[in-house]
């Protein structure tokens, strides 16, 4: 069966490439994933361990109840360590802040002691030679370049803390290349005595009383002995809670304590979306191997009849499944494999992190098992179907067949998961809507659970809904098609080409849903936070636009009243006050506006309330109760113009009596918890200057937020110390961080949609083979190419107009019903917009795509001459 198999693949491998591409592009996004995350792993152990040079050892902490500080060379018995046998060299991680002088140029940055031998240093010798006396000094050639030195120059070098300055030679330069030190630029070395020197220490102190929190060692076991012996013997001269540890063990721990694991489920999180992918991919391979069994059901009914066992047949199918899954598996590795080394060649950085092609076993072992599997498990209904009926049987038409077999257990089945994933998203819609109207409830106890309860029924439902999609999938493609079976005779024919397979269609049209269904869930769910959020921020604040900073002045005032899309600004004046309690003093920032400015400014709050003797606040910080921060009514002492002594205690000021007024207004952004309006002249009659001013501005809607944010920084630019605050301001922020996240994920689930499309294109492909007698005789009638390609067009039309609706009506609910669990005990009033841009995106790409998909199928279709396809079918 082997070389019939072969045959048989090398006869229908035209059919099986889009099954092919489907499973290459899945395993080739698992690929991807796993050499990414080596990659970040990678990169996080270089930063971790670039101090260590090229030491495979170091001495650190053991355990959590290591001393933070206080640890000196002498505490590491650096001497007894140099002596062991074995240890070639070991390197103190000693760093000392210094500021390098040339003339009047200074440069800050830090210094380390030289090391022998030179392979333990983290930096490189660019120029010169290493510190050769006490009296030289490597620094770092970007430092060279801004102080104009080069070698054999005198520099002057002190400590940034207290310490003489000493005049040191210039004996090289060095690089950095491992970003050791990125953060100051690289790093100067001295000798173990220059830096002694340097920090100013008593004459009775050495190198041993310098402060130090590891040592990084060269180890190299002679003759006799093993590496494990020579860190037995480093071990017993170190002090209680250190221990010496290889590299990548301490560089385990430093991920750990770091968070590293975060490297891991990012790995994982992306996964998640390639398994995603593989099994949208899974539906093609299943549509594919439908149809080449049905195609092949004489030749294996032939094959029965001259002897050929049910199982030789079933394996056959296995095989060919498990030939094609092994195949477009390894060309995708290998194809994941040349993008990153091509990435990496061309230096592509993300984020500071650099591309670099690692390949370990799990990049090559699970991409490819994991196709070869979902490949032989897409094809088992099709092997069944291969050995499931006689021979006698088998000479019949497929839909025959098959029409006998009833799908009452798997209707039952999705029945079922249907009705049971309603019922846990209602109690968990439910049990939120008790929580936050602070009634009894699971919410309460653990709104994780009630999350995942809720992410589970949702899951369960969508999953019924799938199953059963060969019942309903072809219902509405029937209920559409018979309007658009009106408009001409392609759509006539596309009609009834889909009703012809419902099981193919419905898994075509379940791939696409799928992709379809999440992208929409994202989408809305994004929409909804960014609404919830932006209703969240106005409730909250009366300005839409609050703009500080020492250079605030009328200049600014006027730049910003010519912005498009701004209503009407003011320059409100801002001082600090003291406010004198009886436990001591806390800061108040009280604002100065006229009623009339603030009406112009502020969002249809009441601040009609301003009079000279009151101090107008928002009625969230004062009211009568104990909740409040003031109390409506209270005699405030406020002091503005403080100063304060060496002891951190107030003196001076003006002093200025205020009675808290609380009011209707939402609030403003401000760097102290309180804060309170005053009209200009009660501050002028205590005679109160302004300590600084801002700009509050009101926005008419007419322009977006984040070009409204974005025209202010352009105009303001040649402003130094300005910063942007209000509600507005915080509204573009959160929404770049929503926008980013979309982003990304929509990325992800871009794979899965794709594959969904190919989908789409096979089926019509596998189609038009079917359908190649029945295409030649309506081209035999008269049915012209233009009528035949249009056809396939509608019909690909109708599948992805169908399941786009489908998936946009349910990523819709499901988002929603993920903003209410999630937002709703946050914020109270949850938003639930329908994200028509989003689903704008999706129908039209469904659509475009649809016409895509049928161009090679209908070009296949219409150019074959009808008598040539009659013989051929």
């Amino acid at each position: 069966m082997w070389s019939i198999t072969l045959k048989l693949m090398k006869k229908s491998a035209k059919m099986l490439v889009p099954a092919g591409i489907a499973i290459l592009i899945g395993t080739m996004f698992i690929a991807s994933t796993l050499l990414f995350g080596n990659t970040l792993d990678h990169s996080m152990r270089q930063q971790i361990s670039a101090s260590y040079g090229d030491a495979n050892y170091a001495v650190v902490a053991s355990d959590d109840d290591a001393p933070a500080y206080g640890i000196t060379v002498g505490d590491l018995n650096l001497d007894r360590v140099r002596r062991v046998e074995g240890v070639r060299g070991v390197r103190p991680d000693v760093t000392v802040g210094i500021e390098v002088t040339s003339g009047d140029t200074h440069s800050t940055g830090i210094v380390i002691a030289n090391a022998e031998p030179s392979s333990l240093m983290p930096v490189d010798l660019a120029e010169g030679a290493w510190p050769a006396s006490d009296g030289d000094i490597v620094i770092p050639r970007s430092t060279a370049q801004r102080l104009g030195v080069g070698v054999g120059d005198t520099v002057s070098a002190a400590y940034t803390g207290e310490g003489d300055a000493l005049d040191l030679t210039v004996s090289g330069l060095s690089l950095d290349p491992g970003g050791a030190y990125a953060y100051y630029g690289g790093a100067s070395v001295v000798s173990e005595d220059t830096l002694v020197r340097l920090l100013g220490l008593p004459a009775d102190t050495g190198f041993d009383d310098v402060n130090c929190q590891a040592l990084y060692l060269d180890i190299a076991a002679p003759a006799g002995k093993t590496d494990e012996q020579v860190i037995d013997e480093v071990n017993a001269l170190l002090p209680a809670h250190f221990e010496a540890m290889n590299r990548a063990a301490t560089e385990d721990r430093q991920l750990e304590r770091l968070g590293g694991g975060q490297t891991n489920m990012m790995t994982t999180f992306m996964l998640v979306f390639g398994v995603l992918a593989m099994f949208v991919a899974a539906l093609v391979i299943a549509n594919t191997f439908q149809v080449l069994v049905a195609q092949r059901r004489r030749t294996l009914a032939l094959l029965r009849t001259i002897g050929a066992k049910k199982g030789q047949l079933y394996r056959s199918v296995i095989l060919e499944a498990l030939l094609l899954g092994l195949f477009s598996s390894l060309v995708a590795v290998g194809a994941s494999i040349g993008i990153m080394q091509i990435l990496g060649v061309a230096g592509v950085e993300l984020s500071g992190i650099q591309f670099r092609t690692i390949v370990t076993p799990q990049v090559v072992l699970v991409p490819v098992a994991f196709g070869a599997v979902v490949t032989m498990l897409a094809s088992l209904g099709s092997a069944r179907a291969a050995t499931a009926v006689t021979p006698l049987e088998a000479l019949q038409p497929l839909e025959i067949s098959e029409a006998r077999k009833s799908g009452t257990a798997r209707l039952v089945v999705s029945l079922l998961l249907i009705v049971a994933g309603a019922l846990v998203t209602a109690f968990t819609v439910a049990d939120t809507w008790r929580y936050v109207h602070n009634q009894s409830s699971v919410t309460e106890q653990s709104a994780s659970l009630v999350l995942l309860a809720a992410m589970g029924g949702v899951m369960v439902f969508f999953l019924g809904l799938l199953l059963c999609a060969n019942r309903w999938v072809p219902l509405l493609l029937r209920g559409v098609g018979a309007l658009v079976a009106h408009i001409g005779p392609a759509s006539t024919i596309a009609t009834a080409n889909i009703q012809k397979n419902p099981r193919r269609v419905a898994a075509t049209s379940t791939a696409l849903l799928i992709g379809v269904a999440l992208v929409a869930t994202l989408g809305t769910g994004a929409a909804s936070a960014r609404q919830t959020l932006a209703d969240e921020l106005d409730s909250r604040y009366s300005v839409d636009i609050q703009i500080s900073g020492e250079s605030v002045d009328g200049g600014v005032l006027d730049k910003v009243r010519g912005i498009a899309g701004i209503e009407d600004a003011e320059l409100v004046a801002s001082n600090n006050a003291v406010r004198h309690v009886d436990e001591g003093y806390g800061n108040i920032q009280v604002y100065a506006l006229t009623a009339e400015q603030g009406r112009r400014v502020m969002n249809g709050d009441a601040i009609d309330g301003l009079s000279a003797d009151r101090l107008l606040v928002p009625d969230s910080l004062a009211g009568d109760g104990d909740g409040y921060w003031l109390q409506d009514g209270e005699r405030l002492d406020l002091e503005f113009k403080t100063t304060y002594d060496d002891q951190g205690n107030v003196t001076g000021g003006t002093p200025l009596d205020l009675t808290v007024q609380a009011a209707a207004f939402r609030g403003v952004s401000t760097a102290y918890g309180l804060y309170g309006l005053v009209p200009p002249e009660t501050l002028e009659h205590a005679g109160i200057t302004a300590d600084s001013y801002e700009v509050w501005a009101k926005t008419d809607g007419t322009v977006t937020p984040a070009d409204v944010i974005d025209d202010i920084q352009t105009a303001l630019g040649s402003y130094s110390g300005i910063s942007v605050g209000g509600s507005i301001a915080e509204r573009v922020s959160w929404d770049g961080m929503v926008n980013m996240l979309l982003m990304v994920l929509v990325a992800l689930l871009a794979v899965a949609v794709v594959i969904a499309l190919i989908g789409v294109a096979n089926t019509l492909s596998l189609s038009v083979i079917e359908r190649t007698r029945e295409s030649a005789t309506l081209r035999a009638i008269g049915m012209t190419r233009g009528q035949l390609r249009r056809s396939l067009a509608i019909e690909a039309l109708l599948i992805s107009i169908v399941s786009g609706v489908v998936g946009v009506i349910a990523g819709t609910a499901f988002g929603w019903i993920g903003s209410y669990i999630v937002f709703s005990g946050s914020f109270g009033t949850v938003a639930f917009p329908i994200d028509w841009a989003t689903i704008g995106a999706i129908m039209a790409i469904a659509i475009v795509s649809a016409l895509l998909a049928s161009v090679f199928p209908a070009r296949r279709a219409v150019r074959t001459p009808p008598v040539e396809a009659l013989a051929e079918a």
